[in-house]
């Protein structure tokens, strides 16, 4: 019976999920194949999903489109753009099903990487490639267009600049942009937490660690960067740091909290 019941909960979830991806979104646009193609070819985090948590992941997104306007600066924005954004929304917060941006309302799209007053025009200073914005730019991300796009198409490399963005504004949920995810991570892995995060800054300040040098700027940035190595590399960053590894697991949500094994397990 038990089994019955478990094939029944699965084949409802199923529909359901198929019945809620067909819907219109508030913005009136529907998840179209061309969008699940470039998911399919393009993000690894969602091929390596079950044919249920896709759906799920895929309807996440949609939700997250709806509701966060995506503006092109100087630039078009693409079908591969609004996937590449709105996926890396939903891969740091997947395995937490109701969490949304309360704190994002628009993502702006550049054409070039910026400085840090937003700005692209001259030559010097323009290495900023993603930036959560803060005062009259509050509730605003900005992206390079370039960056994002090889984040999710360079699949050999630990970059990505929507995740890393994303995971900043994670990190700003509590208050703080502080490198401490505290609305994710248990009371009990704080402090492993905080030592292992001084413990690789100082490994990278050194040169004796392949984690990518601008973690080792602030502690915001460490927990930034080692998240994209995180969903970029994950089996790399397993072998070189289990101890790092284990403890971004428990941050983003071990396999225990995803929706489907919960109930498979």
């Amino acid at each position: 019976m038990e089994i019955v019941a478990l094939v029944l909960l699965i084949v409802f979830i199923c529909w359901f999920c198929y019945k809620w991806q067909n819907k219109k979104s508030a913005g009136g646009e529907l998840f179209n194949n061309e969008y699940r193609i470039i998911l399919q070819d393009k993000v690894f985090f969602y091929e390596k999903l079950s044919d249920i948590d896709k759906v799920i992941f895929e309807n996440r997104m949609q939700q997250f489109l709806s509701q966060v306007k995506i503006t092109g600066v100087h630039t078009t924005v693409e079908p591969l753009d609004m996937v590449f954004v709105a996926a890396s929304a939903i891969i740091p917060i997947f395995a937490f099903s109701n969490w949304e941006y309360n704190n994002l309302n628009e993502v702006l799209l550049y054409p070039e990487s910026f400085n840090e007053e937003f700005d692209m025009e001259g030559q010097q200073d323009k290495y900023v490639l993603g930036m959560v914005g803060t005062g009259a730019m509050q509730n605003i991300m900005i992206l390079s267009q370039p960056s994002l796009r090889e984040g999710f198409i360079n699949k050999t490399n630990k970059n990505n600049t929507g995740i890393h963005e994303f995971v900043h504004l994670i990190d700003k949920t509590d208050g703080e942009v502080d490198g401490i995810a505290e609305n994710l991570l248990d009371q009990q892995y704080l402090s492993p937490w905080i030592n292992l995060m001084y413990k690789n800054i100082k490994e990278i300040s050194a040169g004796k660690s392949d984690i990518n040098p601008y973690g080792a700027t602030s502690k915001a940035e460490f927990f930034a960067v080692v998240s994209e190595y995180f969903f970029k590399q994950p089996q790399l960053l397993q072998s070189r740091h289990p101890e790092l590894y284990g403890l971004l697991e428990q941050i983003f949500g071990n396999k225990k909290r995803m929706l489907t094994k919960a109930f498979l397990d």
